[in-house]
């Protein structure tokens, strides 16, 4: 069960992170006039996606044990949700990123603008599949498939 309470704590982490994110630092960073905002964006991201694209993996592969280890369903569902940040950040994410990227910051105005409110509303689902995957986890690690 090592590997479970291991899988939970990185699905935990990154929900943290993205729930962070998501009810701290952006909205804090839409107070900023346009400029400041692209500029706060640009290395925040970064450093944000190198963390949670982590462990979003580990998670993963650290769930995908507990399932392997135990048989509970709930460890490998939650790894799923947990890894689909993956694929829904590359599909509907990454290309209001590039857009982001592309605007000089002596452009920004109303359109970067509008596309940092769009990717606060994007990053917002990150945290729902986060928190979802750090629930089932948490109920694989509470209840075990074994105990009924």
């Amino acid at each position: 069960m090592t590997l479970g309470i291991l899988a939970l704590t990185a699905a935990a982490l990154f929900t943290g992170a993205a729930f962070y994110i998501s009810f701290a630092e952006h909205p804090a960073r839409s107070r900023l006039d346009d400029r400041a905002q692209l500029q706060q964006w640009g290395p925040a991201y970064a450093r944000g996606a190198q963390m949670q694209a982590s462990l979003a993996v580990i998670g993963f592969v650290l769930g995908l044990a507990t399932w392997w280890q135990t048989r509970d369903e709930l460890w490998i569902v939650g790894a799923i949700v947990l890894v689909a940040n993956w694929p829904y950040t590359m599909l509907m994410i990454m290309p209001v990123n590039r857009e982001l990227k592309a605007i000089p910051l002596d452009d920004a105005g109303e359109e970067s603008s509008a596309l940092l409110q769009r990717w606060g509303r994007l990053h917002a689902r990150r945290t729902m599949l986060g928190a979802v995957a750090t629930l089932l986890m948490f109920w694989a690690a509470v209840v075990p498939a074994h105990a009924s």
